[in-house]
C-alpha cells in the first residue's frame, strides 16, 4: 500500500505529529511530498521543506494537523482556504464535525496515535464520517506503518479509545518506573531495577500479545497457589484496588477529551 498522491502539510510537528512523519519518511515517503508549517520553522526532519508561513498560491492534497487542540480557533481560520482533499486530525477531543466546520475539506480523518509509532509499534485509531472507500485506503496508507489501526465506528467511543491507547503509554512508562522505584525500595541498584523492569514489561508484552490465552489467564498461570507471585497478585487484587485505579485513571482521561470536545464545539 503506498502512500497518497499529492503534497502532504503538517501544520505542527510536536512530539507525536513528528514521530508520525519520521516513520513515514523511513518507510519510503519522499521527503519532497512534505511540508511543515509551525512558528519556529525548525521541527520539521532533514530533507522536509520547513516554513513558518503557509505557501503562497499552493495547496496541499493532505492537510494533517498537528497543533495543540486549544489552539484549533486560533489557528482554523487560516487554513479554511486550502480545501484539502483529506483533512487529517490529531487533535485530542476535537470531533469531526467540529473539524468540517472549521476547515473546509473533501473528506475528514480523525486519528488518534500513541507515542510507539515512532517505531512502527504504535496504535492509530481512525474515524470518519465519509463513505468513500478512498478515504480509508488513503487513511490506512498512513496509518498502517506506524503499527495497528483499528477504524472506530462509533465516534461517541473515540474520547474512550484516546484515554486507552493514545494517553496509555504514559501509564506504563509510570508503571515500569514505579515498579524499579519499588525493587530499589527493596535493597536493589536502581541501574539494574530499572532494566530488570523494562525487560519483564517488553518480555510479558511480546508473550501477551502472541498467546492465545487472555492477560488475566496469563497471570493466574505464573501465580502458583500459595507462591510469592500470588502473594503479589492478592495485593494488587485486594477489594479490586488495582481495577478501580485504571478505571480512575482511564476515566480522569476520557472526562478530559469531553471538554476538549466541548470547548471546540462551543
Amino acid at each position: 500500500m503506498g502512500f497518497p498522491d499529492g503534497p502532504i502539510w503538517l501544520i505542527g510537528c510536536g512530539n507525536m505529529a513528528g514521530a508520525m512523519l519520521r516513520r513515514w519518511l523511513a518507510e519510503g515517503l519522499d521527503p519532497a511530498q512534505v511540508t511543515v508549517i509551525t512558528r519556529s520553522g525548525s521541527r520539521a526532519p532533514q530533507g522536509v521543506r520547513s516554513l513558518t508561513e503557509l505557501p503562497a498560491g499552493e495547496r496541499p492534497a493532505v492537510l494533517m494537523l498537528g497543533f495543540k487542540p486549544q489552539q484549533l480557533d486560533a489557528i482554523a481560520p487560516t487554513l479554511a482556504h486550502l480545501e484539502p482533499a483529506l483533512l487529517l486530525s490529531i487533535l485530542a477531543g476535537v470531533e469531526e464535525r467540529a473539524l468540517a466546520a472549521r476547515i473546509p475539506a473533501g473528506a475528514v480523518v480523525r486519528m488518534m496515535p500513541n507515542l510507539p509509532v515512532a517505531i512502527g509499534q504504535g496504535v492509530t485509531a481512525l474515524f470518519t464520517r465519509s463513505t468513500d472507500p478512498a478515504v480509508r485506503v488513503a487513511a490506512d496508507a498512513l496509518a498502517k506503518p506506524l503499527g495497528l489501526a483499528p477504524w472506530i465506528e462509533d465516534e461517541a467511543k473515540f474520547d474512550a479509545v484516546t484515554a486507552l491507547a493514545g494517553c496509555g503509554p504514559a501509564f506504563v512508562f509510570r508503571f515500569v518506573d514505579t515498579m524499579a522505584q519499588a525493587g530499589v525500595a527493596l535493597g536493589l541498584d536502581p541501574d539494574l531495577a530499572l532494566r530488570l523492569a523494562l525487560a519483564t514489561v517488553d518480555g510479558a508484552g511480546a508473550m501477551a500479545i502472541a498467546s492465545d490465552s487472555t492477560p488475566a489467564i496469563l497471570a493466574d498461570q505464573v501465580a502458583s497457589p500459595g507462591g510469592s507471585t500470588r502473594e503479589g497478585l492478592n495485593v494488587l487484587d485486594a477489594d479490586g484496588a488495582l481495577m478501580r485505579l485504571m478505571t480512575d485513571t482511564l476515566a480522569a482521561s476520557e472526562r478530559r477529551n469531553r471538554e476538549m470536545a466541548e470547548a471546540a464545539r462551543g
